[in-house]
């Protein structure tokens, strides 16, 4: 016994030495040949085996809480840094964080000894995270989002695959502290499957200081998620909903009914939006000024006159496109619109003559400034006259795609309207002629300020006597666009009554030459700033060097772009006489690297947008010739010049880092 209790080596240390491998208490394995140094160890007096347990012990964690106590727990967090910083831990948690309400977080006397605490102790980092700036905490994916400054409040717009529940609810904590959102665009697609009501409902909670909200094309979106965007933001100011066909007259009706601040509404294409909706915008909106319906088929005569019996006092601003009204609604417009000062009416199959006659016979529209009428198969010699004469104050007029008003109708008009009339535009009026569009000219009176004439195929050249005693001094901007009957003969004319012009836009007139340009230029008193020939192929050299000759003081765009005929003598004339040219477009013409350079060598030319798209004959050899018009560029366009090398490209594009180029 003595042996086995023989403790004289204990203490020892001696290398290399390995015990008995029969001793089972010893932790080094035999087959260790290492040299250790070992400590010799008593026999374990108790032989049972020793049994390790397969199942870790569970760790304490507060996820084993139920959602009651974890939403106590994180309404009374100090600040919105760590609502934010608990958001990200999982979307369990960041769905509760979303479910809390502005009144329902209890913790001012937390968050102000916090603030206290952090004033008189110095900084540490907890582990946490605060966003300043334009960053915000964006859910638990790590995705933050962009927001911008928007007239004094948070901006949020979610597009596509963005759209879900969850960055919504992220938006709503992250902005929560900031006294949410101010502004939500929401434009899904057909991959937008992630956002439901749930998501609006985190918005109503987090941003109750929500003042406008956009919806376009989103078919998971319904009347509860409104309803409950109706009750949580009742400071909503403007709506736009596009193409969300789950959206009722119940979801719209909430709106009306909880959000009295309500100014601008916009429904498009909700085929599920009716009349009620709107009777309830004009009952329970005393602030609402504009509303825009457009291709919502359930919406008849009763919603409109529903809406504008009630509202028509307040209501100034109204957009119909493709609705299934007829005459009544006109009337009703014509009658209790008293504050109307725009009007758009487009598409509006089931309107007949009558309804636009008793729209300007009504009365009502005694403030309307501008009117818009657009494929209205009604709108009749005999209505235009009817509105000119109920609209005493109208300053713009626009008329498209009416086949059924003539030269009649558009002089009637010109006479109603003479006395206020500021800007005309005939759009797609096939049946108005030359007579019709000199007989503007001439019952226009002393205020029409621009006229525009664009696709009218009946404009042609004809021979007419024309009192040239009525000359149009007041007229500033003429557009005629696309109207092949337009030639030489009423180009001149045009020269003779107009005057004072600065603005021509005779873009596409192919049948005018030289002959008709030039008069035009040399009767204008006014000095032209912005001339618009583009694909007029039938002009040469000489046109262009009269306009540089004459205007080129005061001349500040010139669009050259199809004219072919126009060469580097062009160019020559404008880098002579163009100092106040900021914007040239002489794409698809003849010019070469010789224009080029004189347009370059040109002293105190300050040309900002220069375009030479399809000019084949431009070089590499006006690389240097770039460069020096670079000094000023911010917009250069050599797309399609074959001439143009990749390397010649690539030192435009490293040298005129300034400068947008297209190439």
């Amino acid at each position: 016994m003595s042996e086995v209790f023989d403790f004289s080596d204990v203490g020892a240390f001696r290398p290399g030495f390995l015990p008995n491998p029969k001793d089972s208490s010893l932790f080094l394995s035999p087959a260790s040949l290492v040299d250790l140094y070992v400590l010799p160890r008593k026999r374990s007096r108790v032989c049972a085996p020793f049994v390790v347990s397969q199942e870790a012990k569970p760790k304490p964690s507060i996820e084993v809480l139920p959602d009651e106590c974890l939403f106590e727990v994180f309404r009374r967090l100090p600040g919105g840094k760590q609502r934010s910083a608990c958001a990200c831990v999982s979307k369990r948690w960041l769905m509760l964080l979303s479910s809390i309400t502005r009144d329902e977080i209890c913790a001012p006397q937390v968050a102000q000894s916090a603030q206290l605490e952090t004033q008189s102790k110095p900084q540490e980092s907890d582990g946490s995270f605060e966003v300043k700036g334009k960053c915000e905490f964006d859910g638990v994916d790590g995705i933050r989002s962009d927001e911008e400054k928007s007239n004094g409040f948070l901006s949020r717009c979610l597009e596509g695959k963005k759209a879900t529940d969850v960055r919504l609810a992220s938006i709503a904590v992250g902005t929560a502290s900031r006294g949410g959102l101010g502004k939500l665009s929401i434009r899904g697609s057909a991959s937008t499957r992630g956002l439901t009501d749930l998501g609006l409902k985190a918005i109503s909670r987090g941003s109750p200081s929500l003042r406008t909200v956009s919806l376009w094309n989103l078919s998971s979106i319904s009347d509860e998620g409104l309803s409950d965007l109706a009750n949580g933001c009742r400071s909503i100011e403007k709506i736009d909903f596009c193409n969300c066909p789950a959206i009722t007259d119940k979801g719209l009706t909430a709106i009306a009914m909880n959000c009295p601040n309500l100014m601008s509404v916009t429904v498009e294409s909700c085929s599920n939006i009716g009349n009620e909706s709107l009777q309830a915008l004009g009952r329970f909106c005393p602030n609402l000024k504009c509303v825009t319906i457009k291709n919502c088929p359930l919406v008849g005569d009763q919603g409109i006159a529903g809406l504008f019996t009630s509202a028509g006092h307040i209501l100034t601003k109204a957009k119909l496109e493709s609705l299934n009204i007829t005459d009544v609604s006109l009337a009703v417009i014509g009658h209790y619109g008293r504050e109307m000062t725009d009007i758009s009416l487009t598409d509006l199959q089931n309107v007949n003559e009558r309804g636009f006659w008793v729209m300007g016979k009504g009365q009502g529209l005694q403030k309307v400034r501008s009117l818009s009428i657009t494929s209205c198969p009604g709108a009749s010699d005999l209505g235009l006259e009817a509105v000119s004469q109920g609209c005493p104050n109208l300053k713009m007029f626009a008329l498209r795609k009416c086949l059924r008003v003539s030269d009649n109708g558009v002089v009637s008009f010109a006479k109603g309207a003479a006395d206020s009339l500021e800007s005309l535009q005939i759009e797609e009026c096939h049946v108005i002629t030359q007579r019709g569009f000199f007989g503007i000219l001439a019952n226009c009176g002393e205020k029409l300020k621009a006229l525009a004439v664009a696709n009218c195929l009946g404009i042609r050249d004809l021979n007419f006597g024309f009192p040239l005693t009525s000359c149009c001094d007041s007229l500033r901007s003429l557009t005629i666009r696309n109207c092949p009957g337009f030639g030489d003969s009423s180009l001149s004319l045009l020269g003779r009554i107009c005057r004072k012009l600065t603005h021509v836009d005779l873009s596409g007139l192919e049948s005018i030459t030289d002959a008709g340009i030039v008069p035009l230029v040399q009767s204008s008193e006014a000095g032209l700033v912005k001339v618009n020939l583009s694909k007029c192929v039938n002009l040469s050299d000489s046109s262009v060097s009269a306009i540089a000759k004459i205007h080129g003081e005061t001349l500040e765009l010139l669009n050259l772009d199809g004219c072919r005929r126009i060469t580097d003598t062009s160019l020559v004339e404008i880098a002579r006489n163009c100092l106040s040219l900021g914007e040239l477009d002489v794409s698809h013409s003849g010019i070469t690297d010789y224009g080029v350079t004189a347009l370059a060598a040109a002293e105190q030319m300050n040309l900002q947008i220069f375009s030479v798209v399809g000019c084949s004959l431009i070089s590499d050899k006006s690389l240097p010739c770039l460069l020096a018009l670079g000094k000023t560029l911010v917009g250069l366009n050599i797309q399609r010049c074959r001439g143009i090398s990749f390397g010649a490209t690539s030192i435009l594009l490293d040298q005129l880092w300034r400068c947008d180029i297209l190439y």
